[in-house]
């Protein structure tokens, strides 16, 4: 696959492989993170998430979104390492520090609102908006007067 018109390949970073961590984005587990354990075959893998409540069982790597984050673990490691692995690289404090895990809470929050907190959301943009495009205005003219 070719990225752009330069001809020049993309330039992965995240693959498949033993102790990479992942967000388990279909299924029962929807929304944890897991680690890869074992590749089975192509399209699948042997997972385990000691520390958010996945057991370990073999998933689809499709249904699986790779994180940045690799914990250091031999292929079909027990639990027990793994759990020790995860702890030691403070996978669940570099996860709530991105950016991706903010979006989803984010996301969280947002299905959660009744409609009051929708109107009131909606009120506070329209009062922010009219501020904004207050002072737009105001510099507008300025630049207009220093013409």
């Amino acid at each position: 696959m070719v990225s752009n018109n330069t001809g020049i390949l993309p330039n992965f970073t995240r693959f498949v492989q033993v102790g990479r961590v992942a967000y388990i984005a279909v299924g029962r587990h929807r929304g944890k993170l897991c680690v890869i354990v074992d590749i089975i075959d192509q399209t699948r893998a042997l997972i385990d998430g000691p520390l958010s409540g996945v057991r370990r069982h073999a998933m689809r790597l499709k249904w699986l979104h790779l994180t940045d984050f690799v914990i250091k673990i031999s292929p079909s490691a027990r639990a027990k390492t793994v759990k020790k692995a995860w702890q030691e690289a403070n996978i669940d404090e570099k996860w709530q520090s991105t950016t991706w895990c903010k979006k989803l809470e984010a996301k969280k929050r947002k299905e959660a609102m009744t409609d009051f907190d929708r109107f009131k959301l909606m009120i506070a943009k329209k009062k922010r908006n009219a501020i904004v495009e207050k002072e737009l205005t105001k510099l507008k003219k300025a630049a207009a007067k220093a013409k």
